[in-house]
């Protein structure tokens, strides 16, 4: 499925966000649409050496992200956040050599109809003529540009069939000490646990990640899938995930448990709400150098005529 961006039907970007980013998203639109019939390359043209790691089949372009350029593939691989296997940004890398990706199983549960249980092969069956490239820019305090292969999560979640019920959805990591070594210390309240408004896990731009640069991922990226949620800090983008549950109340997430001062439950992208011990205004492009150049935050990290409707008449300051 070609995901269509969908525009904001009563609250407008600029009313939203400051001026000076609301012009420079209509710059980087632009930018993209020029762009965008270069990137209709096959999948092989985005690949770059990785290893004995699978290419994904039929894989088609969505289109989205087609101005912005990706970071290299030993930056996406290398860079990583994911505490299972040490604290680290390279530890990941490092610490996964004993994982395995199969056989793999996502329960899900909850206020739904269908619960049950699907494994990651038929998951593959199920989103074969789906799947499709889409380049989102990852941010933080750094920030990267990442050819992500993948489907949206509302195919996933609708064949569960959620009641009236399910206001969110939490997702879990796995927990392995055998294969995660950073789960044999206390680092953090396993397992990781996330969390998404049913509405926003619905949301076109909401995808479930099975690949990076055309083919499965590697472990450090949250193999054999991951979310993605472009709007938000990186955090929200739970990997290797094997539990879905769909719940009434919202749900306490691992980050937010830890150190609710620095890390919300919404977790949207805002230049105007800084993390405590540094500016969210800016970031800087990983594999730029320790000297790259400050780049302005955009609201919702671009994403704003997509999805400021699902914040309306929300303070974005206390719900951070």
């Amino acid at each position: 499925m070609i995901i269509k961006t969908r525009k904001t039907s009563d609250v407008r970007s600029s009313e939203i966000t400051p001026e000076h980013f609301f012009q420079q998203r209509r710059s980087i639109i632009k930018a993209a649409m020029a762009s965008i019939a270069a990137w209709q390359l096959p999948a092989h043209a985005l690949v770059e050496p990785q290893g004995n790691l699978p290419a994904i089949p039929n894989l088609k372009d969505s289109g989205i992200g087609g101005g912005l350029s990706p970071t290299e593939y030993k930056h996406v691989t290398s860079y990583n956040n994911f505490y299972e296997f040490g604290t680290g940004k390279d530890d990941p890398k490092k610490n996964s050599g004993a994982f395995k990706s199969r056989p793999w199983t996502i329960s899900v549960e909850g206020e739904c109809d269908a619960p049950g249980e699907i494994g990651i092969e038929d998951i593959f069956k199920l989103i074969d003529q789906e799947e499709r490239v889409y380049r989102f820019r990852c941010v933080e305090a750094w920030a990267m540009v990442v050819p992500w292969a993948g489907f949206s999560l509302a195919t996933l979640l609708k064949r569960f069939k959620p009641n009236s019920k399910a206001k969110y959805v939490v997702f879990e990591t796995l927990v392995d000490k055998e294969m995660m070594p950073g789960t044999r210390r206390k680092i953090l309240d396993w397992p990781y646990q996330e969390g998404l408004r049913i509405d926003e896990a619905m949301h076109p731009l909401s995808m479930l990640v099975t690949g990076v640069y055309g083919k499965e991922l590697p472990a450090q990226n949250g193999a054999p899938l991951r979310l993605m949620v472009p709007w938000k800090y990186g955090f929200k983008s739970i990997k290797s995930i094997v539990k879905i549950k769909f719940v009434e109340k919202q749900p306490a997430t691992t980050w937010e448990t830890m150190a609710a001062d620095e890390y919300g439950f919404y977790a949207n992208v805002n230049p105007m709400v800084d993390h405590p011990r540094w500016t969210q205004a800016f970031h800087r492009n990983i594999g730029e150098g320790l000297f790259a150049s400050r780049d302005e935050t955009l609201m919702f990290n671009g994403y704003s005529d997509e999805v400021a409707d699902l914040y309306r008449g929300m303070d974005l300051t206390k719900f951070y």
